[in-house]
């Protein structure tokens, strides 16, 4: 059941009802919130965000009610609720990058350190304005964020650990082609502020 609820693309359904065709063939491809706020607005990207964050909380509070707290489940319910993202069946297994489906899975698990790596990103984007670079920042902070907050003072249970591990390793491979953009310089940026002034004189 995560993983179904994971896979729904909302993404993809949201710049189909806009009219604007498969977002799968438009802007960079992915049906992430990124692409479709380029695409259909920033309504629909932020609409975007936020489903895509629901369905991965919803995934990880369902577990959680069904099996009292039971936090095994609830790290399995995350990990594949994010695979339902990135590997959705209904679109052949080409999916988002999950990164606003992981920030969803993980507040039930840890909103401290959610509320954290979210600062890391926003610092990232006014600084230096790659949403993809704050996405993978974001992400490779959240074990270490996890490990410090989950239970301040001591260590949290293995399967947090490890889970939440797994989990930053499959959204960083979706990153692969970001990534290899920042290094080669050809990662589109964000205008902000006085830069999109700069931009539009």
């Amino acid at each position: 059941m995560s993983y179904l609820l994971g896979s729904i693309p909302f993404g993809y359904l949201i710049v189909g009802l806009t009219g604007r065709g498969d977002i799968r063939k438009r802007g960079s491809g992915n049906v992430g919130a990124t692409n479709v706020a380029r695409v259909a607005g920033i309504a629909a990207g932020l609409g975007t965000l936020l489903l895509d964050t629901i369905k991965g909380y919803l995934a990880v509070w369902i577990a959680a009610r069904v099996t009292g707290g039971n936090i095994r489940w609830m790290m399995l319910a995350a990990l594949l609720a994010l695979a339902g993202h990135i590997l959705p069946v209904w679109l052949r297994f080409h999916g988002g990058r999950g990164v606003a489906t992981g920030l969803g899975v993980f507040l039930p698990i840890c909103w401290q350190a959610v509320a954290w790596a979210a600062v890391v990103w926003i610092l990232v984007v006014v600084f230096w304005r790659y949403v993809s670079l704050a996405s993978i920042s974001a992400t490779t902070a959240l074990p270490l964020l996890i490990y410090l907050l989950y239970a301040p003072g001591h260590a949290p249970p293995l399967v947090v650990t490890i889970g939440t591990l797994a989990a930053t390793v499959l959204v960083i491979a979706r990153h692969a082609a970001n990534i290899q953009r920042l290094l080669n310089g050809s990662e589109p940026q964000i205008m902000i502020g006085r830069a999109r002034r700069r931009t539009d004189q």
